[in-house]
């Protein structure tokens, strides 16, 4: 028999294996599923961070509240001191230490809302990057999408191609060693059949014995690798 035909069936069978494997890939949503995966995971981020925004902003106008409150609290207390309101000298010496007070409050408070200001900033930075990634993302999840369905409608007309060339291919293989071949590709991960090159099984890519090369080749029966007992096809 013509061998170079059961290595054409071989190619052919792989051929629809791997395009199958990416069929089936493709209808179970693997990549669709992992990219929208991907853009919720990024939302998920950039709500995370908006709450942190949302904590820092009242943390803030507390802080801008209460400045505002020591500022005019001092006035009024520094006003008393200097307006001749108040003659007793313990009491201004009293006053005195408030409007100090007061001065050091607001100065440790603006201090705080520094802090904050600069915890915001980085805050809406990070918050302009995820939300970024996430457009991104949840563009990429719907090109995804749109990109599977087109595959797929490639992917089905070459498998018909490819199955139409293999039950031409089949008939032209003698029954015995078609039957062998069919068991040998359940076995050894589809490939039942392959070719010998420089003396390398392709199928398992060893390199065989000078010996079993000679035998080989004076051998009419059907060809087996020493190792993994596929079929060889020279």
């Amino acid at each position: 028999m013509d061998m170079a035909k059961l290595l054409a069936l071989q190619e052919t069978d792989t051929a629809i294996d791997r395009m199958t494997a990416r069929k089936h890939a493709l209808e179970s949503g693997g990549e669709l599923s992992a990219a929208r995966a991907d853009a919720d995971a990024a939302e998920r981020e950039l709500g995370e961070i908006g709450l942190e925004l949302d904590v820092v902003a009242r943390d803030q106008a507390k802080l801008e509240h209460e400045i505002d409150s020591l500022t005019q609290k001092a006035a009024a207390e520094n006003t008393r001191l200097y307006d001749g309101s108040v003659a007793n000298a313990k009491e201004l010496e009293s006053l005195q230490h408030e409007v100090e007070n007061l001065a050091r409050r607001r100065s440790d408070r603006e201090d705080e809302m520094l802090v904050a200001m600069e915890v915001r900033e980085g805050l809406e930075s990070r918050a302009a990057e995820a939300r970024a990634r996430s457009d991104e993302l949840r563009a990429r999840a719907a090109e995804v999408g749109g990109a599977a369905l087109q595959e797929l409608e490639r992917i089905d007309a070459e498998l018909a191609e490819r199955r139409a060339a293999r039950d031409a291919l089949a008939p032209a293989i003698d029954p015995d060693i078609l039957d062998l071949y069919e068991d040998l590709r359940r076995q050894k991960k589809g490939v039942g059949a392959a070719s010998l090159i420089d003396g390398v099984c392709q199928g398992c890519h060893e390199k065989l014995s000078a010996m079993e090369l000679d035998k080989l080749k004076r051998t009419e029966d059907l060809k087996r690798c020493e190792y993994c007992r596929r079929i060889l096809v020279f």
